[in-house]
């Protein structure tokens, strides 16, 4: 995309990485220009070889300030720097950049996306935090992918700043959920809704909607924050809030990047506990799941609700290192095998701390006795708040290349083709797959704790499910999963259920219109607002091919 040809100022030679700041770089040879050409007129006037000699140690100071001041943006297209930029963790596509910015402040951001406007025709920007995306979705082709992550080793970030007075954390969009959390306990205070895995950037789960098993409760991520800092994609840097230029923060919340780069995020907090009744519950009855799952997410009783897709007899078994249970293995397998090579797993959790300690136990009993688990089939465990929410730990691999492949496939099903759904896919198309290493993750959630006006789509139901097939495969030896996801999609649509994509990953602008249904009018008109040059996260594909 970018000329190969060698940019000279001065006998300088410039990088042709750097060549996208040709606006910055040319106005400050001007500034130089005129400097040299006032000394110029001062020695001719003079005939002092004092004024020359100060012309010449001028001119090469400037020089050289002109040069570092191009290499402190720290753009880079060195093989290291690009393999990592086109590499995510689905491990599946791979768009090779032009170049990586490693920004020391946000100033440089917002001079990478001006530089882009300023060009005909601009290049695109993707910015890219922990890379947990599986298809793609932060990387751009022949454009510039932006490492957010590069801020945190700059004191010109945001950082996480807790005002504990005020409930609510500043966080820069670069920040790991696992830091926030370790910050915000030091205060005895921590934000209400997650995600499962920490490990993530502040501003990557936030430009999807971050679920875990409190979203029932308090909703996503995105429901929880009280203002944004925004670079948009006309290189323009906004405050946003539901009352400050309100479009851009509902539209940046679930927007996929399409509308702004999330500089800064100010955070709900509350009141942390100090450790959790955590158990597991087995269930070989779908119906009877679904029931009890769906009267968790209806009662405030529970702090967490989450389940499972028992596909493998050895799972409970390694549950057990974790876990004590009053049930023998042999016992677990006997249910499996019965069942046809599938169980369901009701997860659950209770926070307390010293004030709630005497009575937990009690609680957590009466809370039990409402369920319908295959009696003595119970995991239980008692741990640390922060070990809880940190249960998965760190899995991400610095090295290069990658072994592994993630196919993943998340969805968003109404209610009332949960059983249809079931009959399906559950006891028909996963059972013929036998995949042995999977992992699927099964809960509801309630639509009244989303907001409408965020980009986010979610079912038109009150309560829906959220499926995540957590698929791992050797490196490129993902072809035989995305069949297998290929013939869930197909089942859904002959059988005509308006299942909607978490993560989405789509093809052409045809699926995307699909997927957004009636608010795909909205989300064109703030892409006309925010990112006109379509400049911001090509990876997605909405309005960008690829």
């Amino acid at each position: 995309m970018f000329t190969h040809k060698r940019v000279t100022f001065f006998h300088f030679h410039v990088h042709p990485s750097l060549y996208i700041y040709k606006p910055y770089i040319c106005t400050h040879t001007i500034k130089y220009i005129l400097y040299i050409h006032l000394l110029h007129k001062m020695a001719i006037s003079s005939h002092t070889i004092s004024v020359l000699l100060f012309f010449f140690v001028f001119f090469v100071i400037i020089c050289i300030e002109a040069n570092q001041t191009l290499s402190q943006k720290t753009l880079r297209n060195d093989s290291e720097a690009i393999v990592r930029a086109s590499n995510d963790y689905g491990n599946i596509v791979h768009e090779i950049p032009s170049s990586v910015l490693y920004p020391s402040s946000v100033n440089d951001i917002i001079d990478l996306v001006k530089s882009s406007n300023a060009r005909s025709p601009p290049f695109t920007v993707a910015a890219k935090g922990r890379g947990h995306s599986v298809r793609g979705q932060a990387m751009t082709r022949g454009g510039v992918v932006v490492e957010m992550t590069s801020l945190g080793n700059s004191q010109n970030g945001s950082g996480i700043s807790v005002c504990s007075d005020q409930g609510y954390a500043d966080v820069g969009g670069d920040q790991l959920w696992v830091d926030v959390l370790r910050a915000t306990l030091e205060q005895g205070l921590a934000p209400v809704s997650w995600t499962d895995y920490l490990y993530l950037s502040v501003g990557g789960t936030l430009s999807n909607a971050g679920i875990s098993g409190q979203a029932f409760l308090h909703g996503p991520q995105i429901n929880n924050v009280l203002e944004l800092d925004v670079i948009t994609g006309k290189g323009e840097f906004v405050t946003c809030s539901k009352n400050e230029n309100p479009e851009l923060f509902f539209g940046v919340l679930g927007g996929l990047g399409q509308f702004g780069i999330i500089t800064r995020a100010r955070i709900v907090l509350d009141k942390a506990p100090t450790r959790v009744k955590w158990v597991r519950l087995l269930y070989s009855d779908f119906g009877t799941l679904t029931k009890d799952q769906e009267h968790l997410i209806s009662i405030e009783a529970p702090n967490y609700v989450e389940g499972f897709l028992v596909t493998n007899e050895n799972t409970t078994n390694d549950w057990r290192s974790s876990f004590s249970s009053p049930s023998n293995q042999s016992d677990v397998v006997s249910s499996f095998k019965k069942n046809n090579g599938l169980l369901y797993a009701i997860e659950l959790v209770k926070y307390y701390d010293n004030q709630t300690a005497q009575t937990i136990d009690q609680e957590f009993e009466k809370l039990l006795k409402e369920l319908n688990f295959i009696p003595g089939f119970i995991f239980s465990t008692d741990v640390a708040f922060f070990d809880f929410l940190n249960r998965v730990g760190n899995l991400d691999n610095e090295k290069l290349p990658l072994t592994e492949s993630h196919p993943w496939l998340n969805l968003f099903i109404p209610r009332s083709r949960i059983s249809d759904f079931n009959s399906g896919v559950f006891t028909t198309i996963i059972p013929e797959f036998n995949e042995p290493f999977g992992l699927f993750i099964f809960y509801p959630l309630n639509r009244n704790k989303w907001d409408d006006r965020m980009s986010a789509v979610i079912p038109d139901e009150d309560v829906f499910y959220t499926l995540a097939l957590l698929h791992t495969s050797g490196a490129n030896e993902y072809q035989t999963i995305d069949k297998f996801n290929g013939q869930i999609l197909e089942f859904c649509e002959k059988a005509g259920i308006e299942v909607k994509q978490y993560l989405p990953n789509y093809q052409s602008k045809q699926d995307w219109i699909k997927h957004y249904g009636s608010k795909w009018n909205i989300i064109q008109k703030r892409k006309a607002m925010f990112d006109p040059k379509m400049i911001l996260s090509p990876g997605q594909r909405i309005f960008n091919s690829v």
